[in-house]
């Protein structure tokens, strides 16, 4: 079962992440939700794993997702209303996954959707009345350069508000990260900043983790370089902050020039290639006194996979080992992958820091993290969110997976989408057709 948190955009390359169990081998967890309505959206094309995207601003609810026709598609309600609004849109999906929908409203309260591209030309649509999916267009451009390459597209605020849209232009190996902000008064795009943000100079590219707004007030960002689409040539962990997402620096506070590229960037760990450091599997966390912790893999000096957490003291990333696994995995090739391992990041619950560990061989443990060295130390109960029956499969499939995508607030709980698809193929299709399933919305009380 595949969980991802609302705007927490699915990795770069695809891979399953931290929070994944695949179904039938995870151990019984105790329930921490329970379960208060059900509602059917509609049916899905099953053939794509694909994340889609839930969006709750009451009193209005969007959901985003390709229908059984493989049209991406987007449902609006009013809360509490059980009839759905929909408005297909002139996008047809296939087999890839990276190939996910992403959708924000913009100050205005007009919605923004983009999705279904992996290096093709921009696919955007943009509200001609707020709040009303039926209004959606397709508009052929935002700036009118650097779009006819894209992937990875991410909408998310600026600190005043002002929506801002980042996507990759290029390719893998060869891509560079373009950050376009949009003016609701003139409902216009502009470059954030003139140039990429971060720039591969045609010879690699930054596979990005953030921006994310920090407990300090800045924003953090943390990625990993690829050297070619072979998933084993990341390289290079790195990272900046932001507090306007315009001006940058380095974590002992200096300036960070721009664009930032391989030669100038705050490296947090020089991680060689084919070392075991994956795009994807790399988080932005924060310890009590709100300094930033990198949490990623690598292989340790045995050639064994480790987790690592890496802070920030007295400004000079320090690295520590978190676990001591006898055990390595291999991973490389092109196109979509099922991760063996995963990570959460490092949070504070209470007066401790933990950290959630995945392994495909036990599934999910979390861990208490010693604050002075961030080694996992002790093992405490990993509760499940959802009921037992989520993790079950409604069709006779053994290359199917569940699908879950949660939105949390604490003014209306939390909303689940579920639904069913064939599992990650490195991008490339099954043999077969399958059948169409539903897509169902679930609501829990906190």
């Amino acid at each position: 079962m595949r969980i991802s948190k609302n705007n927490k955009i699915v990795a770069p390359a695809f891979i399953f992440l931290a929070l994944v169990l695949i179904v039938g081998c995870q151990p019984k967890m105790s329930e921490s939700k329970q379960k208060i309505d059900k509602l059917f959206v509609d049916y899905i094309w099953s053939g794509c794993a694909a994340n889609y995207e839930i969006l709750t601003a009451p009193p209005y609810q969007f959901v985003a997702y390709y229908d059984s026709a493989k049209y991406m598609t987007i449902a609006q309600r009013k809360i509490g209303d059980t009839e759905w609004t929909k408005k297909r849109l002139d996008s047809r999906v296939e087999w890839d996954a990276h190939n996910y929908i992403t959708m924000a409203l913009d100050k205005a309260g007009y919605l923004h959707v983009s999705g279904n591209m992996h290096v093709v030309s921009l696919i955007y649509f943009q509200a001609e009345k707020p709040y009303d999916v039926t209004s959606l267009v397709q508009k052929q451009s935002l700036i009118g350069n650097e779009e006819h390459a894209v992937t990875y597209p991410k909408f998310f605020n600026a600190p005043n508000g002002d929506l801002i849209f980042s996507y990759r232009t290029g390719s893998s190996g060869k891509g560079s990260q373009i950050y376009n902000r949009y003016h609701a008064e003139t409902k216009k795009w502009s470059r954030l900043v003139e140039e990429p943000l971060i720039n591969g100079e045609g010879k690699t590219n930054a596979y990005i983790e953030g921006p994310e707004l920090g407990p300090d007030g800045h924003f953090h960002m943390l990625w990993v370089w690829r050297e070619n689409p072979d998933a084993n040539t990341n390289t290079n962990l790195s990272y900046a902050r932001s507090k306007d997402l315009v001006n940058w620096e380095k974590s002992d506070g200096s300036p960070q020039e721009l664009p930032i590229t391989l030669a100038n960037c705050d490296i947090v760990d020089p991680v060689p290639a084919q070392n075991g450091m994956l795009n994807g599997n790399v988080k932005i966390g924060f310890d009590s006194q709100s300094q930033v912790i990198a949490s990623y893999h690598k292989y340790d000096e045995d050639g064994n996979i480790q987790i690592y957490n890496a802070r920030s003291e007295n400004g000079k990333w320090k690295i520590y080992q978190a676990t001591e696994w006898n055990w390595r995995w291999d991973f490389g090739g092109w196109g979509s992958m099922i991760a063996r391992v995963g990570l959460s990041r490092v949070k504070l619950e209470g007066d401790q820091l933990i950290q959630t560990y995945y392994v495909d061989t036990v599934g999910q443990q979390k861990f208490v993290i010693d604050e002075t060295n961030l080694k996992a130390i002790k093992q405490i109960e990993f509760k499940q969110n959802y009921p037992e029956s989520f993790k079950k499969l409604s069709w006779d499939n053994e290359l199917a997976t569940v699908n879950i995508l949660e939105d949390t607030s604490d003014e209306y709980g939390t909303y689940v989408l579920r639904w069913e698809t064939l599992r990650r193929n490195g991008d490339k299709g099954w043999d077969f057709i399958p059948e169409r399933q539903p897509l169902e919305l679930y609501h829990f009380e906190n």
